[in-house]
């Protein structure tokens, strides 16, 4: 991995990056990645990582700098101190950057095609017809349907996993030399996840073109990536092979990071058939209205199909499966968030009710919700301890001093200090966040948690702590859990059943253990197939050029 800058595509010496005045973000980092090489900088959210790669292009955010003494050498040509003109030269032709989150780095007010000529325009001497006709080869390349209609589409009109797509497309139609792809699959769903992984592999191996991998997931970077950069706090606390580092970890950190990888739960899971059940669904379907066009009002969608299920007392049913199968709508159904077409819903045996009369006051207290995004779910404007303690308000016996008491208790069990009581949202991690989230729907004693992606996007180490509490507050309460999620990492941690959602039909329902081991259904075998889980069997030297 110790390539000499000579024959390297990109060549990072005591790479530094800091604020004035302040602490070192990035603090003497050292990397090189020959041609079609494939190099991973693997840390939690804060370690550098981003900020190193986004060094490499210029593109630091203000106030943030490259000491005078680092080098980052682009096939032997100094990128420190350059022009801004040597940089708009670099920038989209030679080296292109893969965004985290495709629907913020794709311009919602102009439609694919004219974002993908953009880059065309700027860098290469092409006419218009010329242009369009590399744009649709590329959008065909990449599988996309119709692909003279996407080029006249808006972003909008996308799934977020065609918009990562789109997005990989438009950068590698300029054949850069260097791709930095900056956790391009995160809150992806495995199988999408998985495709648009192969699909970078496919575009750079036919283009020899080096990529730098920017994650947090060692776990899914073994399996794509040869050799991997571990950093934390800023610095490169340990570097070798994928597989090497994950079997075998120097650093503490490290290890850290790899005990956080997904792993199935010491002991098996529950056994809850005798259990009754505290919620049942029976042939349940929920459509959304057709949208009114110019051309008249196009078909009804059908986002959950004739679902029958039932949730049992303290149990965790995990229900999985891709984006657009129709689990959060189910989810959400049940807390009466969704209104349902036919079918029924029970909850202790009574239909439940919408609407503010007392019987559907007692049920939503006893329901709750943990949602996927926990910054947007949270009023921002709102302290930390009005949002905990504002469900107690429903409480017609308690008191100002108990509602405090409650949540000061509701703290502690969520591993939230008190001086969290007086700030807001913007001032908590992502993890803290969740915390806030947990407690809140915790704090009423439910019967019933709906938790929808609780730790899509959060970091492995933070994960781990999160769905820990959310186990350790159902062993002590022993409140009833469906928790939705397409992360099979996490589910195989905390669920004791799975059901499987494919096309808003329910396809397989079973125990944990029969479902990871023995699946039946082929769509659980491609969800399976798909997930990079620690206990499959993998090879990391298959994701090197």
């Amino acid at each position: 991995m110790d390539n000499s800058a000579d024959s390297a595509v990109v060549a990072a010496r005591n790479l530094s990056v800091y604020v004035p005045g302040l602490n070192r973000v990035v603090d003497g980092l050292d990397f090189s990645i020959e041609p079609g090489g494939m190099l991973a900088l693997v840390g939690e959210s804060g370690s550098g990582k981003t900020m190193a790669a986004r060094a490499v292009l210029g593109l630091l955010p203000p106030p943030l700098k490259v000491t005078e003494d680092s080098s980052i050498r682009f096939h032997g040509h100094e990128l420190v101190g350059a022009t801004a003109d040597i940089l708009r030269k670099v920038r989209g032709r030679r080296i292109g950057m893969v965004f985290q989150e495709p629907m913020v780095s794709l311009n919602p007010s102009m439609t694919i095609g004219g974002q993908m000529a953009e880059g065309l325009k700027l860098h290469l001497k092409l006419s218009r017809g010329e242009i369009r006709d590399r744009c649709q080869a590329m959008l065909e390349r990449i599988k996309i349907r119709d692909p003279a209609r996407c080029l006249t589409a808006f972003p909008h009109e996308f799934s977020g996993g065609m918009r990562q797509r789109i997005m990989l497309a438009s950068v590698m139609l300029l054949k850069p030399e260097l791709l930095i792809a900056d956790e391009p699959t995160t809150a992806l769903d495995t199988l999408v996840q998985r495709d648009v992984l192969d699909l970078m592999r496919e575009l750079t191996r036919e283009n020899g073109t080096a990529v730098l991998l920017i994650s947090h997931d060692l776990g899914m970077v073994s399996h794509y990536v040869r050799d991997v950069v571990v950093m934390h706090k800023g610095r490169a606390v340990e570097r070798g092979r994928a597989t090497e580092v994950l079997s075998a970890p120097k650093h503490d950190y490290t290890r850290q990071l790899v005990d956080a990888l997904p792993r199935r739960s010491a002991g098996g899971a529950r056994s809850t058939t005798a259990r009754e059940p505290l919620v049942t669904i029976r042939d349940l379907v929920i459509e959304y209205p057709g949208r009114r066009t110019m051309f008249g009002k196009s078909e009804p969608k059908r986002a959950v199909d004739q679902v029958a299920l039932s949730v049992r007392q303290g149990e965790t049913l995990a229900l999985v499966g891709g984006s657009g199968s129709g689990k959060t709508t189910l989810g959400r159904s049940i807390v009466g968030l969704v209104g349902i077409t036919s079918g029924s819903i029970d909850f202790r045996g009574k239909p439940i009710e919408v609407g503010t009369g007392l019987l559907a006051r007692l049920q939503r207290r006893d329901i709750q919700i943990i949602f996927q995004d926990p910054y947007s779910s949270l009023d921002p404007r709102q302290r930390i301890g009005d949002i905990v303690g504002e469900p107690l308000k429903l409480e017609p016996d308690m008191t100002a001093a108990a509602r405090r008491e409650r949540v000061l208790e509701v703290f502690g069990e969520v591993g939230l200090d008190r001086d969290f009581l007086t700030r807001l949202p913007h001032q908590l991690s992502g993890g803290q966040r969740q915390r806030v989230a947990i407690a809140r729907a915790i704090v009423r004693r439910p019967a019933f948690l709906v938790a929808d992606e609780p730790v899509s996007a959060l970091d492995m180490t933070v994960q781990k702590q999160i769905l820990k509490l959310i186990r350790d507050l159902q062993e002590r309460y022993g409140f009833a859990c469906l928790f939705v999620s397409h992360d099979l990492g996490a589910v195989e941690q905390v669920a004791d059943r799975v059901a499987v959602m494919q096309d808003g039909k329910i396809v397989e329902v079973g125990e944990r253990d029969d479902i990871f081991d023995r699946p039946k259904h082929d769509y659980t075998r491609r969800l399976l197939d798909a997930a990079m889980l620690l206990d499959r069997k993998f090879d990391g030297a298959k994701g090197a050029a």
